[in-house]
């Protein structure tokens, strides 16, 4: 399997996470929902997770995808320049994600998503790991599902989540959507 930089730096932040909180690959397992071998091919780079594997991931390790992205560029400064902020592709549906915040220990986060006419990407609900989340459209149309509530935002259209449950974020068009992310972290 041919992989980039950041898709092997991924790999191997995986892996330190789950070492630094003293899990086993079992446990890991037991807690996002993603089966041993696949943990394994994804520390091993045999393996490019979707980003729906590592929502489940990143949840259950105690951080949010942008901080795992984050940790994997080697970023810390506290301005992060439009060329240096991180973006994957999830190489399932083709949505992108750009970490637009600089990668501190700091509780606000900004993510920018391009999510691609016609995708969808869902997560549940033990993902996110976060007290306050914010949808802000920028372009195009998001059909967002929060658990059994469905939400047709438009461009400028701002969304405050309410508490963790499984979500759905579709493009219904045939045109790419851009949105903000924007959310407040949780401590332990």
């Amino acid at each position: 399997m041919e992989s980039d930089p950041l898709s092997a730096s991924l790999a191997s932040t995986v892996q330190a996470a789950r070492v630094a909180r003293e899990l086993s690959v079992n446990a890991l397992a037991e807690r996002s929902g993603v089966s041993r071998a696949m943990i394994g091919k994804i520390e091993r780079g045999e393996a490019q997770p979707t980003a729906v594997l590592l929502g489940r991931l990143s949840g259950a390790l105690g951080m949010t995808l942008s901080e795992l992205v984050a940790r994997a560029e080697g970023a810390g400064d506290l301005l992060r320049r439009a060329a240096d902020q991180p973006v994957w592709t999830d190489p399932a549906t083709g949505y992108r994600r750009r970490a637009v915040s600089p990668a501190t220990e700091g509780p606000l986060e900004l993510v920018e998503v391009e999510l691609p006419a016609g995708a969808t990407v869902s997560y549940p609900a033990d993902a996110y790991i976060f007290k306050t989340q914010q949808l802000w459209v920028l372009e195009g149309q998001l059909r967002f599902h929060e658990g059994p509530l469905v939400h047709d935002l438009a461009a400028g259209d701002c969304l405050q989540l309410g508490h963790p449950t499984p979500t759905t974020f579709h493009n219904p068009t045939d045109a790419d959507c851009r949105y903000l992310v924007a959310l407040v972290k949780s401590r332990p």
